[in-house]
Parts: structure tokens; sequence; C-alpha cells
């Protein structure tokens, strides 16, 4: 019998009433008759941030954004107008709740919201959800959930927390809420192509979009809009883009975390550092289980080369394509998912504000959230310092990525470049 058994079995049962409450959740939600209005702050209106908001909007008939703050008053002004045009009625942001700078998140919390939608750099994200948790109000936080082990840890323990005050506490894994992937992973957790011995994960593409410096800008200014470029801010590509692939590993394998990862990465196209910062353009990782399941994790971000975004599972009784055909592809249970799909950035909102509406259990999945965040950090530290790291090591480790100083007028030197070997593990 394979150890994760009742794992699987537990994870399966609780897939199956997501997939349910997400077939439900529209209807439930948008069909409530209900006279309170569920306040809405909007914490970084970036291009997620702004959809997410426009989704919360949409989630229910009686919601309303009240708040926004942003660190740049040029961003709000920008992405509101968008906004406005989207949400009509049910935009009611005032210039006195509108906020900026690196306290506008306290600004937003306190102006009577009932959930905040955390869309700021992943660096943020902990202080964010600390503040929101401690004042009782219900949190959307956009993946990853921190940058560093000690971030993830936090957030750990922030997630107990919001258990213990029946808060709402839901990450943006939006593949979580796609319904052709509950039904296919549903069927792997179940079975269909028995143990999995070895997954192989993709999310390779063309650079994502960098800001050029502008003049009048200081170093925290332009590391701060150019933030996907700096590890401090963005935890890297494997950890800011890619965890949503290793997250999809992490819900093959029944959420068991790895054991270890060994791996590589490097720039072999990032070579300007105003405008790549200090990160990697491409890692190759393998990740082991107890039960000796391997899997192998390859991303990247360089134009002009061959896309991929999938995550396939190989078992004793078949494969599986996970990601994109959503078939179990071969063995006795041969079956490919043929029915409808959804929005699935709309069902988790959707999810959310019927689960405020409704009352009782709150949904929470900021453990399981974090812990795929850090699957994903090990990758990258395995990848930094060319070692085998254990993920216990990870998860307890000092590295503390907060820099020196959050002072625009004084110079904040980018970090260095990490280098196999001579990277350190801390």
């Amino acid at each position: 019998m394979s150890p994760f058994t009742s794992r699987r079995d537990f994870v399966k049962a609780g897939s199956s009433l997501t997939a349910g409450t997400l077939l439900a959740a529209p209807h439930v939600a948008r069909a409530a008759k209900n006279d309170k209005v569920i306040k809405v702050g909007l914490v970084g209106i970036g291009g997620r941030g702004s959809g997410a908001a426009a989704q919360a909007m949409g989630a229910d008939d009686n919601v309303a954004l009240t708040a926004i703050g942003d660190l740049f008053e040029d961003r709000i002004k920008l992405r509101s107008r968008i906004l406005k045009a989207r949400g009509r009625d049910k935009f009611q942001v005032t210039p006195e709740t509108t906020f900026t700078g690196f306290d506008a998140y306290k600004k937003v919390i306190d102006s009577g919201v009932d959930v905040v939608i955390l869309t700021s750099p992943p660096f943020f994200r902990p202080e964010h959800l600390a503040y929101a948790v401690e004042k009782g109000v219900h949190c959307f936080f956009e993946k990853p959930v921190a940058v560093d082990g000690p971030g993830v840890r936090k957030v750990i323990e922030l997630a107990k927390k919001a258990k213990e005050k029946n808060l709402n506490f839901m990450s943006g894994f939006c593949w979580r809420h796609h319904i052709p992937k509950q039904q296919v992973f549903g069927r792997i957790l179940d079975g269909a192509i028995g143990d999995v011995h070895a997954i192989y994960s993709t999310y390779n593409g063309g650079e994502v979009w960098k800001k050029a410096r502008e003049n009048g800008w200081g170093d925290l200014e332009a590391q701060a809009r150019n933030w996907n470029a700096h590890l401090w801010l963005s935890g890297d590509s494997i950890v800011e883009q890619a965890v949503h692939c290793i997250d999809m590993m992490q819900w093959a394998m029944g959420e068991e975390l790895p054991t270890h990862a060994e791996g590589s990465g490097g720039r072999q196209v990032y070579d300007d550092m105003d405008k790549y910062g200090n990160i990697y353009d491409h890692f190759a990782i393998a990740y082991q289980w107890e039960n000796g399941t391997r899997g192998y994790h390859f991303s990247r971000q360089q134009n002009g080369t061959a896309g991929s975004y999938e995550v396939e599972l190989y078992g004793e009784k078949g494969f599986c394509s996970a990601k994109n055909r959503h078939a179990i592809v071969s063995g006795d249970d041969a079956w490919r998912y043929r029915g409808k799909t959804n929005d699935m950035y709309q069902s988790e909102h959707d999810t959310l504000f019927a689960s405020i509406r409704k009352g009782g259990e709150a949904f929470n999945d900021g453990e399981r959230a974090a812990h795929s965040t850090m699957v994903a950090i090990l990758g990258r530290m395995v990848a930094y310092t060319g070692q085998k790291i254990t993920y216990d090591q990870a998860l307890n480790s000092e590295e503390d990525l907060t820099p020196p100083h959050l002072d625009w007028d004084h110079e904040l030197p980018t970090q260095k470049i990490p280098v196999p070997g001579v990277t350190r593990f801390v």
C-alpha cells in the first residue's frame, strides 16, 4: 500500500467538496438577499490587483470596492479609471479612501473594509496579512505568500490565527478553482494512474514586463516599479511565476512535502543589472518525496524559445496530462475531461464571497499555499547554491531578504547575483 493512501483519500474528499462549492458558488453568492454591503479594499493596484478587484465586484450582488492603496499615486489614477468603468456603482472609492505609501495597507484595512485584496509584490505579503488578521478582516492574497523562509513561517502561523478567528483566508492559486483540473486531479488522487512515480512540470516562456529606470527615480523606486526583476521583492521567477506548476505538483502528491531537492539555474540572457536585476532566467530542479517519487521542474524566461506550460504525471498504471489536455492518456482508466470549463479567477472570488455570506466555517487554504510557496523557494535555494537541501532545512532557513532600508532618498544597491558553489545556504 502506498504511504500516501490515507492522505490521498482525505485530499480527494476535499477536492470533491471544493468542486461542488465552485459549481454552486456563483448562484449562491449572486442570489444572496442580504442588505449588508460587503466592503472591499484593494492593496496593490497592478494588473492582477485590478483584475482581482473587478472579480470581487462581480462575485456578489451587494459588494462595493471602497478603498485603494498603492505605493504610487500614478498607478492608482491609471487603474482606477478602468475599475470605475467596470464596477460602475460598485466602485465607491473616494479621494478620502485612496492611500499611497508603505503604510497604505494599514489605511485601507482601517477604513472599514470587510475584505482586503492583497496584491502588492510578494515581499510585503506576510506583513500585510498580519495586519489584516489582527484587525479581523477577510483576506484574498495573491501567490506566492512570501519570498523567504521567515516569511513563509509567518504566513503559516497567520493561517492558523485566521482559522481561530474564522476569517476567510484565500490564496491566489487559481488553478485549484479550475473545474477541469479539479476533475483530473481528483481522478489522480483516486488512483486512476496508480501511485505517481514521476512528475514533469514546465513553465517555459519569454521575458515578462520590465520597466526601464526613469530620471528622478531613486534606487528604491526603480526597484519597486520593476519589482519582478529583484529577488527581495519577487522571490525570483520560480517563486513568483512558476510556483503555479509547483503547486500542481503538490496537488498531485496529496500535499505531501518533498524530502529534498537538487538543481541548477542561471542567467543566459539576463545580462543587464539595471533592467533584469539579480534574478535567474532559467531553472532545472529535481524534487524527491519520501516514497521515491521524483518531480522534475523546468522553467525559463527567454524570448524566442519554445513555450511550455504543462504538468505531466507518470504512474504505475498510466500517464496523465493534467495541465493542458486534462486527460488520463494511457492505462485501464483512459479518460479525458469534456465537460464545461469556468473562469477560474472569477470562481475563486465567487467561492470567497459565498463563504462570507454563508458564515459558518471560513475558507482557508493558507497553510497549503505557504507550503507550495516554500517548495518553490527550496527550488530557488538549490539552484542558487548548487547544494542538496532538505525541505525542513529550507523552511527553517534564516535567510531574510529584507533590504537594509526602505527609504526613498538613500542608495539601495541591487543585491548580488547568486553564484552556485559560492552562494551559501543560510
